[in-house]
């Protein structure tokens, strides 16, 4: 079993088999720890939209619990790529390793299904790149984008809610990951 947590109210993730799903009605923080997870933090006060963002402190906090969690019993954390998360909690930049052995590995969901680029940064602990299954890869062109505003994009936009949705084969590959994790409760004795 992995935990998936800060997931949506209709995640595809309540379709797998072995997940333990945190949604906003069961409240994330209340995960008692114990096995390696699927992080999916509120982002939109940590990415490049963050300025359009409503997001109360409370909320904001979310994505460094997560770091501390994530450090702590191994798995995966999912942030938009370059998220102010990365320089706030010092996580390592793609390819680079920190103290707790994490290691971040920079992704497009469009190659798992989404119909937008969507360039993605996930946080691994507790397995090597070597642990991970392969990450499928595609060329050219994603046929939607994610917009910011109303002008210079010729192919259509997808919707907010698609926008925070995972893909289904994206979200297998990251339970795979978090599968291949070990939780290692001496690291969070780790103070760099």
């Amino acid at each position: 079993t992995v935990a998936v947590l800060f997931a949506r109210k209709d995640s595809c993730y309540k379709t797998l088999p072995g997940c333990d799903v945190w949604d906003m009605e069961r409240d994330a923080r209340l995960w008692p720890g114990g096995m390696p997870g699927v992080f999916h933090p509120p982002c939109r006060s940590w990415g490049g939209l963050r300025h359009l963002a409503h997001a109360s402190a409370e909320e904001h906090a979310l994505a460094v619990w997560a770091v501390e969690h994530v450090r702590r019993w191994g798995g995966v954390l999912e942030h938009p790529a370059h998220s102010r998360l990365w320089p706030e909690a010092k996580l390592p930049r793609p390819g680079q390793y920190d103290a707790w052995g994490g290691w971040t590995l920079g992704i497009s969901q469009w190659w798992f299904g989404h119909r937008a680029e969507k360039r993605t940064w996930l946080y691994i602990v507790g397995c090597s790149p070597a642990d991970t299954p392969p990450v499928p890869f595609a060329l050219g062109d994603a046929p939607c984008v994610i917009k910011s505003s109303n002008h210079g994009h010729a192919r259509p936009d997808v919707s907010k809610a698609e926008r925070e949705q995972t893909p289904l084969p994206l979200a297998q590959w990251l339970c795979a990951v978090a599968r291949a994790c070990t939780s290692d409760p001496l690291r969070d004795s780790i103070n760099p």
